[in-house]
């Protein structure tokens, strides 16, 4: 039997965790029913490697951005940069970029100049930005609100786990959210809750992997196969058949990633 077809929004196949096995996570995640999934660059200096994956698989496509942790680590991408790696077939997406003063609050204005890279090259490609945000929700909602008003682009909200009131506002501009495997903890019911109170055609599905497993997986290695995982929960907090979930989180995912949703295999 042929299972739903399911996208993995957000994962990170060049790390270490997965050396010298990812044909056989890829083979997995097909059969799994994840037959799409994006690896996200965490820095610059990584694409090439993450570009090679894209190119070597078929279901695997890439985005490109330096993450808020390393931003005052890694040299200050330029608008210039991400445009031009943008005219790769298989490059879909502009991230992970955001903010993090969960770790790094120190680097907070360093992040905050990344991040507005990020959002023009995002208008500059109409690619969608991919936004990773922790511990810095006030100044995230005032960001990205400011800034579509100054020139509209599209969003995710990535492995999104803030408050009700930030995912009201991002949803208020359009955005997307994209729930990973902390929906399906024990202790994740308010999160939850959020999810069930927005549109179900603005909800995408992730894994983050090799991070945060879902259940019974949780604080294993994550894969891309345990999208899968993930969606059965989100099908039980929108009472919907699996299936139906898949299909409508898929055509969410054809919506926002339009590049993704047009590419055929050369």
């Amino acid at each position: 039997m042929t299972k739903p077809a399911i996208v993995d929004s957000h994962c990170h196949l060049d790390f270490p965790d997965f050396e010298g096995e990812l044909p056989e996570i890829i083979d997995r995640a097909v059969e799994a029913g994840v037959t799409r999934m994006v690896s996200i660059c965490t820095k610059l200096r990584a694409e090439p490697d993450v570009r090679r994956i894209a190119d070597a698989y078929d279901p695997v496509f890439y985005a490109v951005g330096t993450h808020p942790m390393s931003a005052a680590s890694e040299p200050m991408v330029t608008v210039e940069q991400l445009v031009e790696i943008a005219k790769h077939p298989k490059m879909v997406g502009i991230g992970e970029t955001g903010l993090d003063y969960h770790y790094t609050a120190e680097s907070k204005i360093v992040q905050q100049e990344s991040l507005l890279i990020h959002i023009e090259a995002a208008r500059q490609t109409s690619l969608p930005l991919i936004i990773h945000a922790r511990a810095a929700d006030d100044d995230m909602a005032r960001i990205l609100s400011a800034e579509h008003k100054a020139g509209a682009f599209d969003c995710v909200m990535h492995c999104f786990s803030s408050s009700a009131e930030l995912g009201t506002a991002m949803l208020n501009l359009g955005f997307y959210l994209s729930m990973s495997g902390i929906a399906t903890f024990k202790k994740s019911q308010e999160l939850r809750d959020i999810f069930a109170a927005a549109p179900a055609d603005r909800i995408l599905v992730e894994t983050d992997a090799p991070y945060l497993a879902p259940q019974p997986h949780r604080g294993k290695r994550n894969e891309p196969a345990y999208t899968a995982l993930t969606a059965e929960v989100g099908a039980e907090i929108y009472g919907m058949h699996y299936a139906e979930f898949a299909t409508q989180t898929s055509a969410n995912f054809d919506r926002l990633f339009a590049k993704a949703a047009v590419w055929t295999q050369k």
